[in-house]
């Protein structure tokens, strides 16, 4: 016997593989009545699936000419996850995969019926999602590739640079591919230490997927591993004021471990940076007057790029 929605189901799966199938032959498949037939197509109707035919004892069903149906149908709920989904790639730096992303949620919303169509529409005017800077762009090719060969456990070749611009040639079993903390990481078994590594896909270059195969390890936790081998990057608790309205930072401050709040006229500005020297360059460029409160190694920095400035200009006029 089957429960009421995989009934629904059936004779969807019927009226697509058929040209038209009778109602008693739909009560017959599903050992219910004809009157029972009648609900599940009404049924099916409201779901924005174009099933036409008598529904009298007797009658036939089919599905509208021309009518093609998705290969998946969705849940709201589903729906909704997909297209966030879309919509975060670039988040991950895969901006590359923006045309197929937007061509992908064009697809899923002519899928969908009507209510949840509009669910879409009202997802795509009202969810805004800020692009972060410190999200590091990754070839999505060469994650592409990078995946296949992991789900064939065969060992890769690619050039490598390593964080202080050494370059060499590397050999690694990947067991799995991870993106943390704004970057795509290869963790594996690299063959010229002898150790277990990751390496960043942004420094990645040439890489070939080998015939020769390895058995990956039946558990692997990736995640354990890259935070413990990445290097410790400090982040610099900073606070400072800033004579012009919060309004006046839209479009300028990145939102990033960023507390903005209007204070005596102006705006504080707290956040945490691990690069103080962009943090200083975005203060340099404000038409406005600062006062940095904190750290001091932020008034260093400020005063290190006014040397670097002074220097500058000192070499161009004495040309």
């Amino acid at each position: 016997m089957y429960d009421p929605s995989m009934r629904i189901l059936t004779v969807l799966e019927l009226l697509q593989a058929r040209e038209s199938v009778t109602g008693a032959e739909l009560a017959r498949r599903l050992e219910v009545s004809p009157r029972t037939v009648q609900r599940y197509v009404t049924r099916l109707q409201d779901l924005g699936i174009p099933v036409e035919g008598r529904r009298g004892v007797g009658g036939a069903y089919r599905l509208k000419p021309g009518f093609r149906l998705p290969p998946l149908m969705f849940t709201g709920e589903e729906a909704l996850a997909l297209a966030l989904g879309l919509r975060a790639l670039k988040q991950l730096g895969l901006h590359t995969l923006t045309p197929a992303a937007e061509g992908a949620s064009a697809k899923l919303t002519r899928s969908l019926p009507a209510p949840l169509r509009e669910d879409m529409h009202a997802l795509e005017a009202a969810v805004q999602l800020d692009a972060s800077p410190w999200v590091v762009s990754t070839d999505a090719a060469l994650l592409a590739t990078l995946l296949r060969a992991v789900r064939g456990a065969q060992v890769v070749e690619f050039a490598y640079t390593s964080l202080t611009g050494r370059a060499s040639r590397r050999r690694a079993n990947v067991y799995r591919v991870m993106h943390l903390d704004g970057r795509w990481y290869a963790v594996g078994l690299c063959q010229l230490r002898q150790e277990l590594r990751s390496f960043r896909l942004d420094r990645v270059r040439d890489l070939a997927v080998l015939d020769e195969t390895f058995t990956p390890p039946a558990t692997f936790d990736a995640l354990a591993l890259a935070r413990a081998s990445l290097p410790a990057r400090p982040r610099h608790d900073i606070s400072v004021w800033l004579a012009c309205p919060p309004e006046a930072l839209q479009g300028r401050l990145t939102t990033w471990h960023t507390d903005i709040t209007a204070e005596a006229g102006g705006t504080r500005v707290r956040c945490q940076r691990e690069e103080l020297e962009w943090f200083a360059s975005f203060l340099l460029a404000l038409p406005c007057p600062v006062r940095v409160d904190s750290p001091p190694a932020l008034l260093d920095t400020l005063r290190a790029m006014a040397e670097r400035g002074r220097a500058l200009l000192a070499s161009q006029e004495s040309g």
